[in-house]
């Protein structure tokens, strides 16, 4: 059996237009028959006829068929047009855009592939028309498209509805991060302030040691300077005799030791020490707790 290459819906839709047509076919055949029929029967009543007669006769057979033939035709056209009308019709129902190939309208393998399915439908088999084949009306246009858009409404809705939700999740993680980004910016800014006083305070300490440190090194200078100058007047007065100079170098170097015992005796020096031993001590523990 031949076929369309349809799915059956549409294939059987396809037959029952083929019958529709072959009915109008059926009816033209008839009209053009009776056209013959009437011609013999009120004119060809004679045995002769002159050419005139015969021209005259097959001139308002001619009219009469060309009339019926055209009117057909028209008919046929106008007949397609409502049918291209209802497909076109359902199919912008569902958002859709059909397109046709004139072209292949005179495809001569195609007609003869319709002619050949035709053949086998109708011609070959003298069977009714079953009742499943008899739907000449199409769905109602406001179901088929509706159907469709409320399946897509819906289905959009839905997806609008998890869209919400996923992005109402990522609004609490991204709210979440933010705090603990603000937290963990606080605690830094916390550190760096305990940082930033024990520096300063480390800063202070190491200032303070320095000017002592400073104030110690010029009082040793002065004593060092003023030991100078002792020395030097010793040393002038070592000149006017050789005995006193020995004498006064002898007087001189115990004068030294004596003067660095009793320096070092001094309550300044010791506590000079005992400072820059606690410094000391100071240092290492905050370095200790920056190392920490």
């Amino acid at each position: 059996q031949a076929e369309l290459g349809l799915n059956e819906h549409h294939q059987n839709e396809a037959i029952n237009y083929m019958r529709f047509a072959r009915f109008k076919r059926g009816l033209c055949l008839k009209t053009v028959d009776s056209c013959f029929q009437d011609l013999k029967d009120s004119r060809l009543v004679e045995e002769t006829f002159t050419v005139d007669e015969v021209t005259d006769m097959l001139d308002g057979l001619r009219t009469v068929v060309h009339s019926e033939v055209e009117s057909e035709l028209i008919n046929t056209t106008y007949t397609n047009v409502l049918l291209l009308r209802q497909l076109f019709s359902q199919a912008e129902k569902w958002y859709l855009k059909l397109q046709t190939d004139v072209s292949e309208l005179e495809n001569r393998e195609l007609l003869e592939q319709v002619a050949e399915f035709e053949k086998s439908e109708f011609t070959s088999s003298n069977k009714k028309p079953s009742a499943d084949l008899i739907k000449p009306k199409l769905a109602p246009l406001h179901e088929g498209g509706s159907e469709l858009l409320n399946k897509t409404v819906a289905c959009l809705q839905e997806e609008n509805e998890k869209l919400k939700t996923r992005l109402k999740t990522i609004e609490t993680q991204a709210t979440a991060a933010l705090d603990e980004k603000s937290k963990l910016e606080k605690s830094l800014k916390d550190l760096q302030m305990i940082q930033g006083d024990q520096k300063t305070i480390e800063n202070q300490d190491i200032a303070e040691l320095e000017n002592k440190v400073a104030a110690l090194k010029c009082q040793f200078e002065k004593t060092l300077n003023d030991s100078t100058a002792n020395q030097k007047f010793l040393e002038e007065n070592l000149a006017t005799t050789k005995h006193d100079l020995l004498k006064v170098q002898n007087q001189l170097s115990t004068a030294e030791k004596e003067l660095e015992k009793k320096f070092q005796q001094t309550a300044a020096y010791r506590n000079m020490k005992e400072i820059l031993t606690k410094k000391n001590e100071q240092i290492k523990d905050l370095r200790k707790k920056l190392s920490k």
